[in-house]
């Protein structure tokens, strides 16, 4: 029996106990007889019911939000998130996780709308029928940060195959995501394209979320892969350095997807759609463009843009 229908039941029996009035006292059956009235009008307000929650979703204040480590270590959110309420009267419950976690909550309806930065995981989640209305959102880049030292001579690169072939080559330390999370999936398309496979004892995998590598690579004096949005988040609370930047195969790209409620009809549909619409407005576009650390600029609002990943 679903919820509806046990709720709609429940209800029924409770209100007959309470009124401890004898059966017959409501009358005959007829069309006044607002006892079997009800009744009879249950099941088209059950159908009618379960075809608008299946169709919009279940309207709810709070929309559960997936996303990866990046909004939230970087501050975006906090950010974001109190004028969205503002706005719209909405509460976010953020779950900050790496973006191939986040994309398995989508599929496993765990929540109602992801923000993560892995385009052809996106494309495939959509492809998929799990996920709807993908929207672009933002961008910034990956840098790959080190010690001082730079043991493996990579500082000024702009050439990010280069540098790890450089970093296998001279054993020097790496610490890898290692979660599945969008940097973790750029790291290992780079090792790839470097026809690399690393291996320990210089390669190691925290699977964490990228402040947690970001300071373990400082106490370890490692190279590792991060976007530069939580570097700068990070960068005075840790000894590293960016080492090798502007390559254009580091392009991070963001984009954000409405859990699909063909899929999931208790999904809050309604708020996720009210969520992207906000985020890809103008008013939220400028808000993400003018968040600075130490006047720097994290993201690029890219909603309504041309901007892609450059071919790999």
């Amino acid at each position: 029996m679903s919820l509806l229908n046990t709720f709609a039941r429940t209800t029924r029996l409770h209100n007959l106990k309470k009124s401890r009035r004898p059966l017959a006292s409501w009358g005959r059956p007829g069309r006044n007889n607002p006892m079997i009235t009800g009744i009879l009008s249950l099941p088209l307000l059950l159908v009618f019911g379960a075809a608008t929650v299946a169709a919009a979703g279940i309207e709810s204040p709070v929309i559960r939000l997936a996303t990866t480590t990046s909004t939230e270590n970087s501050g975006l959110l906090n950010y974001l998130l109190p004028a969205f309420g503002k706005d719209t009267g909405h509460e976010v419950h953020v779950i900050a996780v790496g973006t191939g976690k986040a994309l398995r909550l989508v599929r496993e309806g765990d929540v109602d709308v992801v923000l993560v930065h892995a385009r052809k995981a996106e494309d495939q989640l959509v492809a998929d029928g799990f996920g709807v209305n993908r929207r672009d959102v933002m961008y910034n880049d990956f840098v790959i940060v080190g010690p001082q030292e730079d043991p493996a001579g990579i500082r000024g690169s702009d050439d990010a195959v280069s540098a790890l072939a450089r970093i296998a080559a001279t054993g020097s330390l790496f610490v890898s995501r290692g979660d599945d999370s969008g940097t973790h999936k750029k790291e290992l398309q780079l090792w790839q394209q470097a026809g690399i496979q690393p291996t320990e004892p210089w390669y190691r995998e925290a699977g964490q979320g990228m402040g947690k590598v970001l300071q373990m690579a400082g106490e370890m004096q490692a190279y590792t892969l991060t976007d530069r949005g939580t570097w700068l988040a990070y960068r005075e609370k840790i000894p590293l350095q960016i080492v090798t930047e502007q390559d254009p195969r580091l392009f991070n790209p963001y984009g954000i997807i409405a859990v699909n409620p063909a899929k999931y009809p208790d999904a809050n549909f309604s708020g996720a759609l009210k969520l992207i619409e906000w985020i890809t407005a103008a008013p939220a576009q400028e808000m993400i463009g003018s968040f600075t650390i130490d006047g720097q600029q994290l993201f690029t609002p890219s909603a309504g843009t041309t901007r892609t990943a450059p071919a790999q």
